[in-house]
Protein backbone atom coordinates (compact mmCIF):
# COMPACT_ATOMS: atom_id res chain seq x y z
CA UNK A 1 0.00 0.00 0.00
CA UNK A 2 1.22 3.56 -0.74
CA UNK A 3 2.42 6.20 1.40
CA UNK A 4 -0.38 8.31 2.73
CA UNK A 5 -0.20 11.67 2.44
CA UNK A 6 -1.82 15.34 2.94
CA UNK A 7 -2.41 15.55 -1.49
CA UNK A 8 -3.97 12.00 -1.29
CA UNK A 9 -6.37 13.24 1.23
CA UNK A 10 -7.02 15.69 -0.73
CA UNK A 11 -7.95 13.88 -3.59
CA UNK A 12 -10.01 12.09 -2.25
CA UNK A 13 -12.01 15.42 -0.28
CA UNK A 14 -11.58 17.62 -3.50
CA UNK A 15 -9.65 19.88 -1.91
CA UNK A 16 -6.45 21.69 -1.95
CA UNK A 17 -3.15 20.72 -0.06
CA UNK A 18 -3.60 23.17 1.99
CA UNK A 19 -6.74 23.06 2.75
CA UNK A 20 -5.94 19.80 4.19
CA UNK A 21 -2.90 20.77 5.87
CA UNK A 22 -4.99 23.38 7.74
CA UNK A 23 -7.35 20.72 9.27
CA UNK A 24 -4.82 19.76 11.27
CA UNK A 25 -2.75 22.83 12.01
CA UNK A 26 -5.08 25.84 11.79
CA UNK A 27 -8.26 24.80 12.37
CA UNK A 28 -9.40 27.90 12.60
CA UNK A 29 -9.04 28.17 9.26
CA UNK A 30 -11.99 25.99 8.22
CA UNK A 31 -15.37 25.16 9.25
CA UNK A 32 -16.61 23.09 11.33
CA UNK A 33 -17.84 20.44 8.73
CA UNK A 34 -15.24 21.00 6.48
CA UNK A 35 -12.57 20.05 8.72
CA UNK A 36 -15.09 16.77 9.73
CA UNK A 37 -14.96 15.75 6.42
CA UNK A 38 -11.43 15.83 6.32
CA UNK A 39 -10.43 13.90 9.38
CA UNK A 40 -12.98 11.57 8.79
CA UNK A 41 -11.25 11.19 5.18
CA UNK A 42 -7.94 11.19 7.11
CA UNK A 43 -8.67 8.28 9.21
CA UNK A 44 -10.73 6.35 6.81
CA UNK A 45 -7.09 6.32 4.77
CA UNK A 46 -5.05 5.28 7.96
CA UNK A 47 -3.85 9.07 7.62
CA UNK A 48 -3.06 10.02 11.90
CA UNK A 49 -1.50 13.64 11.04
CA UNK A 50 1.63 15.19 10.15
CA UNK A 51 5.10 14.12 11.86
CA UNK A 52 5.10 15.97 15.14
CA UNK A 53 8.86 17.02 14.77
CA UNK A 54 8.51 17.81 11.09
CA UNK A 55 5.75 20.12 12.11
CA UNK A 56 7.80 21.73 15.04
CA UNK A 57 10.53 22.35 12.81
CA UNK A 58 8.51 24.05 10.14
CA UNK A 59 6.07 25.76 12.57
CA UNK A 60 9.02 26.74 14.79
CA UNK A 61 7.26 25.63 17.71
CA UNK A 62 6.52 22.50 19.57
CA UNK A 63 2.98 23.23 20.42
CA UNK A 64 3.80 21.99 24.33
CA UNK A 65 4.44 23.93 27.70
CA UNK A 66 6.26 22.68 30.68
CA UNK A 67 5.46 22.61 34.41
CA UNK A 68 9.10 22.47 36.40
CA UNK A 69 7.96 20.81 39.84
CA UNK A 70 9.77 21.25 43.11
CA UNK A 71 9.42 17.46 43.53
CA UNK A 72 8.47 13.64 41.84
CA UNK A 73 5.33 13.42 39.37
CA UNK A 74 3.56 11.19 41.69
CA UNK A 75 3.78 13.40 45.23
CA UNK A 76 3.07 16.40 43.22
CA UNK A 77 -0.26 14.88 42.51
CA UNK A 78 -0.34 14.08 46.48
CA UNK A 79 -0.59 17.44 46.91
CA UNK A 80 -4.05 18.68 46.57
CA UNK A 81 -3.41 22.43 45.64
CA UNK A 82 -0.68 21.69 43.12
CA UNK A 83 -3.22 19.52 41.96
CA UNK A 84 -5.89 22.48 41.36
CA UNK A 85 -3.65 24.24 40.21
CA UNK A 86 -2.33 21.94 37.55
CA UNK A 87 -5.90 21.37 36.86
CA UNK A 88 -6.69 25.78 36.35
CA UNK A 89 -3.88 26.09 33.87
CA UNK A 90 -4.67 22.48 31.65
CA UNK A 91 -8.33 23.81 31.57
CA UNK A 92 -7.11 27.31 30.69
CA UNK A 93 -4.57 25.99 27.87
CA UNK A 94 -7.01 23.72 26.68
CA UNK A 95 -8.53 26.06 23.63
CA UNK A 96 -5.35 26.95 22.56
CA UNK A 97 -4.32 23.11 21.76
CA UNK A 98 -0.93 23.48 23.73
CA UNK A 99 -0.05 20.17 25.61
CA UNK A 100 1.30 20.38 29.41
CA UNK A 101 4.55 18.86 30.38
CA UNK A 102 5.15 18.10 33.90
CA UNK A 103 8.88 18.55 34.24
CA UNK A 104 10.00 17.09 37.48
CA UNK A 105 13.11 19.14 39.27
CA UNK A 106 15.33 15.81 40.01
CA UNK A 107 15.52 12.80 37.96
CA UNK A 108 17.85 9.97 36.83
CA UNK A 109 20.42 10.47 33.64
CA UNK A 110 17.55 12.06 31.06
CA UNK A 111 16.87 16.57 32.59
CA UNK A 112 14.15 16.83 31.33
CA UNK A 113 14.56 20.97 31.65
CA UNK A 114 16.92 20.53 29.33
CA UNK A 115 16.30 17.91 26.76
CA UNK A 116 12.50 18.27 26.27
CA UNK A 117 10.85 20.45 23.51
CA UNK A 118 8.61 23.16 24.38
CA UNK A 119 8.06 26.68 23.87
CA UNK A 120 7.74 27.93 27.48
CA UNK A 121 7.54 26.69 31.04
CA UNK A 122 6.07 27.80 34.35
CA UNK A 123 8.36 27.33 37.32
CA UNK A 124 6.14 25.92 40.37
CA UNK A 125 7.09 26.72 43.21
CA UNK A 126 11.14 25.91 42.79
CA UNK A 127 13.65 28.65 44.00
CA UNK A 128 16.33 30.23 41.35
CA UNK A 129 19.01 28.43 41.84
CA UNK A 130 17.80 24.96 41.55
CA UNK A 131 19.94 23.03 38.30
CA UNK A 132 16.57 23.03 36.83
CA UNK A 133 15.54 26.29 36.76
CA UNK A 134 19.43 27.13 35.50
CA UNK A 135 18.21 24.68 32.56
CA UNK A 136 15.23 26.31 31.22
CA UNK A 137 16.91 29.90 32.17
CA UNK A 138 20.25 29.12 29.69
CA UNK A 139 17.57 27.44 27.11
CA UNK A 140 16.46 31.47 26.51
CA UNK A 141 12.68 30.09 27.05
CA UNK A 142 9.96 32.30 27.84
CA UNK A 143 8.90 31.28 31.65
CA UNK A 144 6.47 32.33 34.40
CA UNK A 145 7.48 31.65 37.99
CA UNK A 146 4.51 30.63 40.21
CA UNK A 147 4.93 30.91 43.92
CA UNK A 148 8.24 31.66 43.65
CA UNK A 149 10.75 34.45 43.19
CA UNK A 150 11.35 35.02 39.22
CA UNK A 151 14.58 35.59 37.69
CA UNK A 152 15.76 37.64 35.13
CA UNK A 153 13.47 39.32 33.33
CA UNK A 154 10.72 36.67 33.79
CA UNK A 155 6.91 37.08 34.73
CA UNK A 156 5.79 35.96 38.13
CA UNK A 157 2.37 34.61 39.77
CA UNK A 158 1.83 34.87 43.38
CA UNK A 159 -0.94 35.08 46.00
CA UNK A 160 -0.98 38.06 47.69
CA UNK A 161 0.48 35.72 50.88
CA UNK A 162 1.52 38.39 53.44
CA UNK A 163 -1.77 39.61 53.28
CA UNK A 164 -3.36 36.05 53.81
CA UNK A 165 -1.21 35.47 56.61
CA UNK A 166 -2.58 38.80 58.43
CA UNK A 167 -6.20 37.92 57.76
CA UNK A 168 -5.33 34.68 60.08
CA UNK A 169 -3.52 36.40 62.55
CA UNK A 170 -5.77 39.15 62.84
CA UNK A 171 -8.76 36.92 63.31
CA UNK A 172 -6.82 34.82 66.51
CA UNK A 173 -6.27 38.25 67.79
CA UNK A 174 -10.21 39.58 67.54
CA UNK A 175 -11.21 36.11 69.35
CA UNK A 176 -9.15 37.06 72.19
CA UNK A 177 -5.84 34.80 71.66
CA UNK A 178 -2.49 35.52 72.38
CA UNK A 179 -0.60 32.53 73.20
CA UNK A 180 -0.06 31.78 69.70
CA UNK A 181 2.23 29.11 67.69
CA UNK A 182 2.54 29.18 64.16
CA UNK A 183 3.47 25.70 62.72
CA UNK A 184 5.37 26.23 59.20
CA UNK A 185 8.07 25.18 56.60
CA UNK A 186 11.77 24.64 57.71
CA UNK A 187 14.07 26.84 55.19
CA UNK A 188 16.54 24.10 55.40
CA UNK A 189 16.51 20.57 53.92
CA UNK A 190 16.61 17.23 56.35
CA UNK A 191 19.77 15.69 56.95
CA UNK A 192 20.88 13.33 53.81
CA UNK A 193 18.42 15.25 51.49
CA UNK A 194 20.42 17.04 48.26
CA UNK A 195 20.29 20.53 47.85
CA UNK A 196 18.21 20.79 45.06
CA UNK A 197 15.44 18.87 46.92
CA UNK A 198 14.02 21.88 48.90
CA UNK A 199 10.70 22.47 48.98
CA UNK A 200 8.70 25.30 47.86
CA UNK A 201 7.44 26.54 51.28
CA UNK A 202 11.11 27.33 52.26
CA UNK A 203 11.14 30.51 49.74
CA UNK A 204 9.06 32.90 48.81
CA UNK A 205 5.49 31.35 49.98
CA UNK A 206 7.16 30.54 53.78
CA UNK A 207 8.78 34.39 53.79
CA UNK A 208 5.81 35.93 52.70
CA UNK A 209 3.74 33.84 55.33
CA UNK A 210 5.60 33.69 58.07
CA UNK A 211 5.95 37.77 57.60
CA UNK A 212 2.44 38.32 57.62
CA UNK A 213 1.62 36.57 60.81
CA UNK A 214 4.92 37.86 62.36
CA UNK A 215 4.12 41.43 61.97
CA UNK A 216 0.79 41.07 62.85
CA UNK A 217 0.82 39.65 66.19
CA UNK A 218 4.19 41.51 67.35
CA UNK A 219 2.13 44.79 66.13
CA UNK A 220 -0.32 43.96 68.75
CA UNK A 221 2.53 42.62 71.21
CA UNK A 222 1.81 38.96 70.83
CA UNK A 223 5.27 37.02 70.23
CA UNK A 224 4.57 34.08 68.35
CA UNK A 225 6.47 30.48 69.09
CA UNK A 226 7.26 29.00 65.50
CA UNK A 227 7.30 25.10 65.10
CA UNK A 228 8.95 24.17 61.72
CA UNK A 229 9.15 20.64 59.41
CA UNK A 230 11.27 19.77 56.86
CA UNK A 231 8.22 19.22 54.13
CA UNK A 232 4.78 19.55 53.75
CA UNK A 233 4.24 15.90 53.86
CA UNK A 234 3.48 13.20 56.05
CA UNK A 235 4.87 12.29 58.53
CA UNK A 236 6.79 15.59 58.88
CA UNK A 237 3.11 17.46 59.43
CA UNK A 238 1.75 15.11 62.03
CA UNK A 239 5.04 15.07 63.91
CA UNK A 240 5.20 18.74 64.27
CA UNK A 241 1.47 18.84 65.16
CA UNK A 242 2.59 16.58 67.93
CA UNK A 243 5.20 18.68 68.96
CA UNK A 244 3.25 21.76 68.83
CA UNK A 245 0.39 20.39 71.07
CA UNK A 246 2.49 17.76 73.52
CA UNK A 247 4.66 20.82 75.57
CA UNK A 248 4.23 22.95 78.39
CA UNK A 249 3.15 25.80 77.14
CA UNK A 250 0.67 24.55 75.17
CA UNK A 251 -0.94 27.12 72.42
CA UNK A 252 -4.64 28.46 72.42
CA UNK A 253 -4.53 28.55 68.49
CA UNK A 254 -2.16 27.47 66.11
CA UNK A 255 -1.61 29.38 62.43
CA UNK A 256 -0.65 26.89 59.76
CA UNK A 257 1.33 26.62 56.71
CA UNK A 258 -1.40 24.79 55.10
CA UNK A 259 -4.73 23.01 55.67
CA UNK A 260 -2.79 19.57 55.38
CA UNK A 261 -0.70 20.60 58.41
CA UNK A 262 -3.85 22.24 60.17
CA UNK A 263 -5.65 18.86 59.66
CA UNK A 264 -2.56 17.27 61.16
CA UNK A 265 -3.13 19.56 64.59
CA UNK A 266 -6.92 18.88 64.44
CA UNK A 267 -5.76 15.18 64.55
CA UNK A 268 -3.37 15.51 66.85
CA UNK A 269 -5.71 17.59 69.20
CA UNK A 270 -7.87 14.52 69.25
CA UNK A 271 -5.15 11.93 69.82
CA UNK A 272 -4.75 14.17 73.06
CA UNK A 273 -7.82 14.45 74.42
CA UNK A 274 -8.23 18.34 73.50
CA UNK A 275 -11.41 19.72 71.71
CA UNK A 276 -11.18 22.15 68.76
CA UNK A 277 -11.96 24.62 68.65
CA UNK A 278 -12.67 24.95 72.84
CA UNK A 279 -9.05 24.21 73.79
CA UNK A 280 -7.41 25.28 70.84
CA UNK A 281 -8.34 27.43 67.38
CA UNK A 282 -6.93 26.27 64.12
CA UNK A 283 -5.90 28.28 61.49
CA UNK A 284 -5.20 26.72 58.19
CA UNK A 285 -3.77 28.16 54.68
CA UNK A 286 -5.18 27.42 50.91
CA UNK A 287 -8.96 26.46 51.68
CA UNK A 288 -8.35 22.68 49.88
CA UNK A 289 -11.00 20.32 49.76
CA UNK A 290 -10.11 19.12 53.23
CA UNK A 291 -10.41 22.35 54.81
CA UNK A 292 -14.46 21.81 54.05
CA UNK A 293 -13.98 17.82 54.80
CA UNK A 294 -12.76 18.33 58.10
CA UNK A 295 -14.30 18.29 61.54
CA UNK A 296 -14.40 20.47 62.41
CA UNK A 297 -14.48 22.12 59.31
CA UNK A 298 -11.44 24.55 59.00
CA UNK A 299 -10.86 28.73 59.20
CA UNK A 300 -8.33 28.64 56.39
CA UNK A 301 -7.55 31.40 53.51
CA UNK A 302 -8.73 30.98 50.89
CA UNK A 303 -6.80 31.06 47.18
CA UNK A 304 -9.05 31.18 43.74
CA UNK A 305 -7.04 28.66 42.12
CA UNK A 306 -8.75 29.39 38.39
CA UNK A 307 -7.48 32.60 39.03
CA UNK A 308 -4.36 31.89 39.55
CA UNK A 309 -4.27 29.29 36.86
CA UNK A 310 -5.77 31.83 34.33
CA UNK A 311 -2.62 34.38 35.56
CA UNK A 312 0.18 31.98 34.55
CA UNK A 313 -1.28 30.46 31.35
CA UNK A 314 -2.01 34.03 30.29
CA UNK A 315 1.37 35.36 31.17
CA UNK A 316 3.10 32.13 29.96
CA UNK A 317 0.79 32.92 26.51
CA UNK A 318 1.71 36.32 26.08
CA UNK A 319 5.60 35.47 27.06
CA UNK A 320 5.52 32.82 24.14
CA UNK A 321 3.97 35.34 21.39
CA UNK A 322 6.75 37.79 22.43
CA UNK A 323 9.09 35.52 21.86
CA UNK A 324 7.61 34.16 18.41
CA UNK A 325 7.42 38.17 17.28
CA UNK A 326 11.28 38.59 17.91
CA UNK A 327 10.26 41.39 21.03
CA UNK A 328 11.71 42.31 24.25
CA UNK A 329 9.57 40.57 27.36
CA UNK A 330 8.24 42.52 28.99
CA UNK A 331 7.64 41.15 32.63
CA UNK A 332 4.06 40.66 34.54
CA UNK A 333 3.56 40.13 37.98
CA UNK A 334 -0.10 38.83 38.71
CA UNK A 335 -0.84 39.08 42.51
CA UNK A 336 -4.11 37.24 43.33
CA UNK A 337 -5.97 38.38 46.12
CA UNK A 338 -7.21 36.07 49.23
CA UNK A 339 -9.51 36.41 51.39
CA UNK A 340 -10.52 34.65 55.26
CA UNK A 341 -13.14 31.54 55.73
CA UNK A 342 -14.50 31.21 58.87
CA UNK A 343 -15.67 28.19 59.90
CA UNK A 344 -16.09 25.87 63.28
CA UNK A 345 -12.38 25.66 63.89
CA UNK A 346 -11.65 28.75 65.69
CA UNK A 347 -13.79 30.26 68.56
CA UNK A 348 -12.41 32.76 72.08
CA UNK A 349 -10.15 31.25 74.01
CA UNK A 350 -11.58 29.27 77.07
CA UNK A 351 -9.18 31.29 79.63
CA UNK A 352 -8.59 34.04 77.61
CA UNK A 353 -5.93 33.20 75.63
CA UNK A 354 -3.50 33.49 79.20
CA UNK A 355 -3.49 29.97 80.90
CA UNK A 356 -3.59 26.25 79.66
Amino acid sequence: MSRVTLQTIADRVGVSRMTVSNAFSRPDQLSAQMRRTILEAAADLGYVGPDPSARALARGTTGAVGVLLTESLGTAFLDPIAAAFFGAVAEELAPTGTAVVLLPSISQGMVPARDIPMDGALVYGCAGDYPAVDWLVRRRLPLVFVDGDAVGDASSVHLDEREGARLGAQHLLDLGHRRITILTMNSTAPPGWAPDTRTAGSGYVGRERQTGWVETLEAAGVTPATMEVHDNVEPYVTQGARAVLAGPDRPTAVLCFSDLMAAAVVHAADELGLRVPEDVSVVGYDDSPLARRLRPALTTVHQDFAAKGKAAAGALTAAIARFRAGEPPIPEHHQIPVDLVVRESTAPPAHGGRSG
